[in-house]
């Protein structure tokens, strides 16, 4: 069984910045991909970033690129997504999921590729 938990969300000016952590129980997160979606309008899930299991390779949706920068530290079993330049837009629920297969390789940007979600942590974004 694993538990993913969320922190680091909250209010914040746009042009400002945010540090989400993800931070999962079990014994899948050396070996699964990581990603953030978040609740986009009519509450699709929206893909935001992905880090490979190995950790070295990182994949992002064209929203939040080159603002946004995702990374894992295995050994504490922790995410976290570094965002920058926020804008109003990015006002939404994010949720930190662990990928249903291990060592997958390929982009991963479905919510249907992962299996276990955390509870969602809130970013508020204000003019």
């Amino acid at each position: 069984q694993v538990t993913l938990v969320e922190s680091g969300g909250g209010l914040v000016q746009a042009g400002g910045s945010l540090r989400l952590s993800c931070t999962a129980s079990g014994r899948t997160f050396s070996t699964h991909n990581m990603a953030w979606f978040r609740l986009a309008p009519g509450t699709e899930r929206e893909f935001v970033a992905v880090v490979r299991w190995s950790g070295g390779d990182t994949y992002y949706a064209d929203l939040v690129k080159g603002r946004f920068t995702i990374s894992r530290d295995t050994a504490k079993s922790t995410m976290h997504l570094e965002m920058n330049d926020l804008k109003r837009d990015d006002t939404t629920v994010y949720y930190c999921a662990e990928d249903l297969r291990p060592m997958r390789m390929g982009t991963v940007a479905s919510a249907n590729d992962y299996w276990y979600w955390g509870q969602g942590t809130k970013i508020t974004v204000s003019s």
